[in-house]
């Protein structure tokens, strides 16, 4: 189940644990660099120091989404470098003025989004229209994962977001997994029908109870990681079904970023590149390995035919940085974001991301 395993299936190698790791050895004349993240498989080889920073000594500590994006808009903006929620900051920047940090085109986390969509067996809920007029749970409404599958429907299947009825919960079965909720991920727009859950229950328990008709959530709710017969995915085929919209739009959507402090990129511009390249050099050093070892190291039978099948969809680099091969997933989570009512203003790719960011692009 995607929850139960949100950590262990995408490789890390110590989940949630606050140790640091050290990377490189400390010479004075290198700038110190704190930096925070999940070791997913594709930043492991940046986490465990297997990888240098040009010019940089750096930590890494391991966090998780909610508390790294409370650190940036209202902690102690303890880290230099941190992974980032897209969608809460792309609201921090719109609707708050927020400047304190810029991103670079780094995107740790993206998934597709058919799978997030839950459904009671008994509701009648059969193909995504079925969802019209129905009550829909949510702990988080603003969450780039929420953002991404209300635009998904809106513009593939015509349901907007006022054809449902919204229901906030209380509690969320997954917080352990992606930390306590920042502030921009519970804005609530105008104009729309929206009731609070009952004090103290989860956004799973809503669903089993029958409070709620329909849930979308970022990550398997509690009840169907249970195997609670009440409670299915509207596309149990979800593979095929992202896949076909993958093809359709070209879109693989982006959950996270990379985000460094203003102030720090724009004394020393050239971190762009060696941020950026460290990260790159992570990345391929994973896909390399899954396109060459899958087969024996990954527990899955058929893991080096996903692979393959990826490929021959996605590309022999179906996990792209830079803005060029990503400016239309970020254009449209900025499209679906002010068509929502959220950011007050359509943002734009250069509003976002330093300028010193805009042109790289991976050696490949």
């Amino acid at each position: 189940m995607y929850r139960r395993h949100f950590l262990s299936l995408l490789g890390l190698s110590a989940a949630l644990s606050p140790n640091i790791l050290r990377a490189s050895n400390s010479t004075k004349s290198k700038m110190k660099l704190k930096i925070a993240g999940y070791d997913f498989d594709r930043v492991a080889a940046l986490a465990e120091g297997k990888v240098s920073i040009d010019g940089c000594d750096y930590s890494f500590e391991r966090g998780r989404i909610g508390e790294m994006n409370t650190d940036v808009f209202s902690g102690k903006a303890s880290r230099e470098v941190t992974e980032i929620g897209l969608h809460p900051f792309m609201l921090a920047y719109a609707n708050e003025g927020f400047r304190d940090y810029t991103l670079l085109p780094i995107f740790p986390v993206r998934t597709f989004r058919h799978k997030s969509i839950f459904i009671r067996t008994d509701a009648g809920i059969k193909k995504p229209e079925d969802l019209k007029g129905r009550r829909i749970a949510t702990p988080g409404f603003s969450s780039t994962s929420l953002t991404w599958i209300r635009g998904i429907l809106q513009h593939q299947y015509g349901i907007s977001p006022q054809d449902v009825e919204w229901v906030v919960s209380s509690k969320d079965s997954s917080a352990g997994a992606t930390g306590t909720v920042s502030k921009q991920e519970l804005m609530i727009p105008d104009g729309l029908k929206v009731a609070s859950g009952p004090e103290g229950k989860d956004e799973s328990q809503m669903l089993v109870d029958g409070d709620v008709d329909a849930l979308f959530h970022a990550v398997e709710p509690q009840a169907y990681i249970d195997g609670n017969p009440l409670v299915s995915r509207l596309f149990p085929d979800f593979r095929a079904t992202e896949q076909a919209y993958f093809k359709e739009t070209g879109i693989f959507p982006i959950m996270h970023a990379v985000a460094i402090k203003k102030s720090l990129i724009n004394a020393q511009p050239w971190l762009a590149q060696a941020i950026f390249d460290a990260y790159c050099e992570s990345k391929t050093l994973c896909l390399n390995h899954l396109k060459e070892n899958a087969w024996i190291f990954n527990s899955l039978p058929w893991a080096n035919q996903e692979v393959e099948n990826t490929i021959d969809l996605m590309g022999e680099n179906w996990w792209p940085y830079g803005i060029e091969p990503n400016k239309k997933t970020l254009n449209a989570l900025f499209q679906y974001s002010h068509e929502q009512g959220l950011a007050k203003h359509k943002l734009e790719i250069d509003q976002l991301f330093h300028p010193a960011s805009l042109s790289l692009s991976e050696k490949v």
